[in-house]
């Protein structure tokens, strides 16, 4: 097959766009020397590149009528059953719409994708078949999971299934309802900014945001290599421990992982938290938005951990104050770059590049208007600043995230855990069909503040229900740990669990 050539006057407009003047002479000098080079492109597209084997029959997906999605959490339905044995076995689990399930469509929440359907299986997809998991299905999450709200996805709103008329969380916004209304056992996640914790605090579920790289991201959506996490959504932690030894651990194929094996996490959590050091961090309290009742259950719930053997004190971390700031000109920078320019994948680096997926990506830039609200604002301020500023703040923001994730790491120095609110507030009512921008948006990202910093600095982190307020809404507490402690993380999560049975 030939590989498309420009015409000479193609060349010149190209040259444009790249601040190149082209005189009639250099335009038809370059175009006969390109022609060696495009030769090398003729090879490329006659030759077949490797995708990951897809293993396991599945019907195909269909879109559940009203009746039986009354959350709105399912984006499709299909029924994949892996393996007859493993640890998996008797789990019924749902797959964020940002994860590719072969033959089974895929919108990431987006109107630009409704139609794609991808032809590989992502690694967490086969590594939980092969240990004998039930997958139902695929939940629905938000417009290019550009949102920390459940009111954004092209398929509808997701309702929190424990607060009616509520916001559920994003961007893992079905998956969180259909764990909660235990229409299944687990489900997966994906976390830039919040996205497990978030609906996990919501909803009052078990939410895990692993060390960065420890779950390989292979054949999902990405947002931004150097905060794309994926990691498990549970209503129990001990569901949550199963789920994460069948997740983690290299694949060899994503260039976000450094090699980490998966741990036997299940063994830690029977240990309990005699003699943990545990630092509840005054930085993640009375935040702007925050209700004072939430603040007081997660205090309450560092009370109850002293009394189960944990030592309990103040730890400060005085960056944490500044690590939303720092988080937003990377995430908005770079998923403007990754996301948008890049469809997904860009260059500079290796790993499984699924051509279907860049082709149907692509269409967003004839599409833009379809865009989510959310995601509109995002790229326009991402766009602007990194073009008009030659990406120093994105620059700046990295290099102030060493001394974030340095700020992190000496409090973890000092206590094995740090412990805060996952979300300064419960649950917020969802906005209604005529809601302004200013209010979509708002509920979109009021929340972030304590999830955010995390995203950047790679530590896990764990969201754990801590109870409910006066009006019945659930509140998360989180943990988090030291970079790989993820043993830790679950031993004192295990504890806190047991502390409100």
């Amino acid at each position: 097959m030939t590989v498309r050539r420009p015409n000479v006057g193609e060349l010149q407009q190209a040259a444009r766009e790249l601040g190149l003047n082209l005189s009639d002479a250099d335009a038809v000098s370059f175009h006969g020397l390109m022609q060696g080079q495009l030769d090398a492109y003729d090879l490329v597209d006659d030759m077949v590149a490797p995708l990951p084997e897809v293993k396991y029959p599945r019907t195909l997906g269909v879109r559940p009528q009203p009746e039986d999605n009354p959350y709105g959490a399912w984006a499709v339905k299909s029924r994949i059953q892996g393996a007859r044995r493993g640890k998996l076995t008797g789990k019924r689990v749902a797959i964020k719409d940002n994860v590719c399930v072969a033959g089974v469509p895929m919108m990431n929440g987006a109107s630009i994708l409704e139609g794609y359907v991808p032809e590989m299986d992502a690694t967490i997809v086969t590594r939980m078949l092969d240990e004998g998991a039930d997958i139902l299905g695929k939940s629905v999450c938000e417009y290019y999971c550009a949102s920390g709200g459940s009111h954004t996805s092209a398929n509808g709103v997701v309702e929190n299934p424990v607060v009616p008329g509520h916001n559920a969380g994003g961007s893992s916004s079905g998956s969180t309802a259909l764990v909660m209304a235990n229409l299944v056992d687990m489900a997966t996640g994906g976390d830039q900014g919040g996205s497990i914790r978030i609906p996990a605090s919501y909803c009052g579920a078990v939410g895990l945001k692993p060390t960065h790289g420890l779950v390989p991201y292979t054949g999902i959506f990405a947002v931004e290599l150097t905060v794309d996490h994926a990691g498990p959504i549970t209503r129990t932690v001990a569901d949550n421990a199963l789920m994460l030894e069948v997740m983690a651990g290299p694949d060899h194929l994503d260039p976000r992982q450094s090699g980490a094996p998966a741990q036997p996490y299940t063994q830690a959590l029977a240990k309990g938290v005699a003699g943990l050091r545990i630092g509840v961090v005054p930085e993640g309290f009375g935040l702007l938005g925050a209700e004072a009742e939430v603040d007081k259950r997660v205090r309450e719930a560092a009370e109850r951990l002293a009394h189960t053997g944990a030592h309990v004190h103040d730890t400060s971390v005085p960056l944490h104050a500044a690590g939303a700031a720092i988080w937003t000109p990377i995430f908005l920078e770079g998923a403007t770059d990754l996301m948008m320019r890049g469809n997904a994948y860009g260059t500079n680096m290796k790993g499984v590049f699924l051509e279907s997926l860049l082709d149907a990506h692509a269409r967003w830039r004839d599409r833009a208007d379809e865009l989510s609200e959310t995601l509109k604002l995002g790229i326009l301020t991402g766009h602007y600043m990194s073009s008009r500023n030659r990406g120093r703040y994105y620059g700046k923001a990295q290099n102030l995230n060493r001394l974030l994730t340095a700020d992190y790491n000496r409090a973890l120095g000092e206590v094995d855990l740090l412990l805060m609110p996952t979300t300064p507030m419960a649950t917020t009512p969802l906005p209604g069909p005529n809601a302004s921008r200013e209010e979509i948006i708002g509920r979109a990202f009021e929340m972030v503040a304590n999830t955010a910093p995390t995203c950047v600095t790679g530590h896990p982190a764990i969201s754990v229900p801590v109870g409910k307020t006066l009006d019945g809404r659930p509140i998360g507490a989180m943990l988090i740990a030291r970079h790989l402690d993820e043993m830790t993380l679950y031993r004192a999560a295990a504890a806190l669990e047991a502390c409100y049975r």
